[in-house]
C-alpha cells in the first residue's frame, strides 16, 4: 500500500490519476487544493471524501478512500502538514499557461517556484519516498523538434521559466539532500474532466458545442504534442514506482507533431459523429510567448520508466467529446472507476490546477 499526496488533486490531471489509484485498488489518498479552479465535487463522484484541516491530516477513518486537505501551496506550514506520513508527494498544484504568465510574470513566479520549492521541502522533512513534479515542454523554449531531455533550454514564456526553476529545485533537492525527484515534462494534455482547462482542445469541444466557431490563434499552423490524459497518468505512477530515477528528467509525450489546424479537421470529423456538424473556423491573432512547433522524443521515458503513449488522436477526440456532451446532460462529472487487479510495475494552489 502506498499514501500518495497528490498537491491539485482536485483539478483534471489530479482526479484522473485519483481515479485511477481508485481502480488499482491498495493506496491511501490525500489531495491538497485551494479548490480556486478544481472542485472537490469531482472527487465525490469517485469515492466518498473526507475534508480535515492541515492540522488534523490522517484523522480519516479506515473507511473513507479520499482525504481533502483545503490549503494553498504557498502555505509552507499547511503543505508540511499535509505530506506527513506519505510515501509520494506528486505535485500538480500551478499557476498554468503561456497566457497568464505573461500578462503576471509575478504570480507565476510566487506559485510555480515558491509553491513548488514548499512542495520539497514537505517532502524531505517527512521523508516521502519519491516526488513526481509535473513540468511542461515551455522550459525547453523555441527549438528544433523534437525536443528531448538533452536540448539546452531557452524558456519563451515566463512560465516556462517557472517551470524550468521547478526542474532545477528537483534536481538540486535529489543532489543535497537525496530525496527521489522525478520531473515529467508533460506534453498537451487532454481527455475527460478537461471542462474547466484553457486548453486549445478544451476550448474547442466547448465552442463547438456552444454553437461558436473554433478560434485558431495566428495561421493555424504551429504544432503540438497531444497526450491522452490516461496514458499521463500511466507515467506518473511509473514515476512513482520505478527504481533507480532519482533526479531524472522526461518528455511524456507521443512524438507525434501535430498543427492546430490539423486538430481541428479531426475534432471537426469527431464532432460531426456525436452530431455537431455545422462546426466553424476562424482566426484570431497570434499570442505573445507561444511557441510555432513543439513535440518531444520520449525515447528516454520508454526505456528507463517503461511507458509508452497507447491511445490514438482521434481515439482520445471521441472519448472527450462524448464525456462532454455525457457531462452536459449532467449524467456524470468524472468516469467512476471499476475496481481492477494492482497492476504493480505497468501499471494548489494559489493559482491553478492542471
Amino acid at each position: 500500500m502506498r499514501r500518495w499526496l497528490i498537491t491539485g488533486g482536485c483539478g483534471f490531471i489530479g482526479c484522473n490519476l485519483v481515479r485511477h489509484l481508485l481502480a488499482e485498488g491498495g493506496h491511501r489518498i490525500r489531495v491538497l487544493d485551494n479548490l480556486e479552479v478544481g472542485k472537490a465535487r469531482a472527487l465525490r463522484t469517485l469515492a466518498p471524501v473526507v475534508e480535515a484541516a492541515p492540522a488534523a491530516c490522517g484523522a480519516a477513518s479506515a473507511d473513507e478512500r479520499i482525504e481533502l486537505v483545503v490549503g494553498d501551496i504557498l502555505d509552507a506550514e499547511a503543505v508540511r502538514a499535509s505530506a506527513r506520513g506519505c510515501d509520494v508527494v506528486v505535485h500538480l498544484a500551478a499557476n498554468t499557461g503561456v497566457g497568464p504568465s505573461v500578462q503576471d510574470p509575478r504570480r507565476d513566479c510566487l506559485v510555480n517556484v515558491v509553491g513548488t520549492l514548499n512542495c520539497l521541502e514537505a517532502a524531505r522533512h517527512e521523508r516521502a519516498g519519491r516526488f513526481v513534479f509535473a513540468s511542461s515542454g515551455a522550459p525547453v523554449g523555441e527549438v528544433e523538434p523534437p525536443v528531448h531531455e538533452e536540448k539546452a533550454p531557452h524558456p519563451v514564456s515566463p512560465y516556462g521559466a517557472s517551470k524550468l526553476s521547478g526542474e532545477g529545485y528537483c534536481s538540486a533537492y535529489y543532489r543535497s539532500f537525496g530525496l527521489e525527484t522525478v520531473a515529467l515534462r508533460f506534453g498537451n494534455v487532454y481527455g475527460p474532466g478537461c471542462d474547466h482547462k484553457s486548453s486549445v482542445v478544451a476550448a474547442f469541444v466547448k465552442r463547438a458545442m456552444a454553437g461558436q466557431p473554433l478560434e485558431i490563434y495566428g495561421d493555424g499552423g504551429q504544432t503540438r504534442d497531444f497526450i491522452f490524459v490516461d496514458d499521463l497518468v500511466r507515467s506518473i505512477c511509473k514515476a512513482a514506482i520505478v527504481p533507480g530515477i532519482g533526479g531524472q528528467v522526461f518528455h511524456i509525450a507521443t512524438a507525434q507533431e501535430t498543427t492546430i489546424t490539423e486538430l481541428a479537421a479531426v475534432l471537426k470529423r469527431v464532432l460531426a459523429r456525436h452530431g455537431f456538424t455545422e462546426t466553424e473556423l476562424r482566426h484570431a491573432p497570434a499570442r505573445t510567448g507561444d511557441i510555432r512547433r513543439n513535440f518531444a522524443d520520449a525515447s528516454k521515458a520508454a526505456a528507463l520508466l517503461g511507458w509508452r503513449p497507447e491511445v490514438p488522436l482521434e481515439e482520445g477526440l471521441d472519448r472527450v467529446v462524448a464525456w462532454f456532451a455525457e457531462d452536459a446532460e449532467g449524467r456524470r462529472v468524472m468516469p467512476v472507476p471499476e475496481r481492477a487487479a494492482p497492476a504493480g510495475d505497468d501499471a494548489m494552489v494559489r493559482g491553478r490546477t492542471p
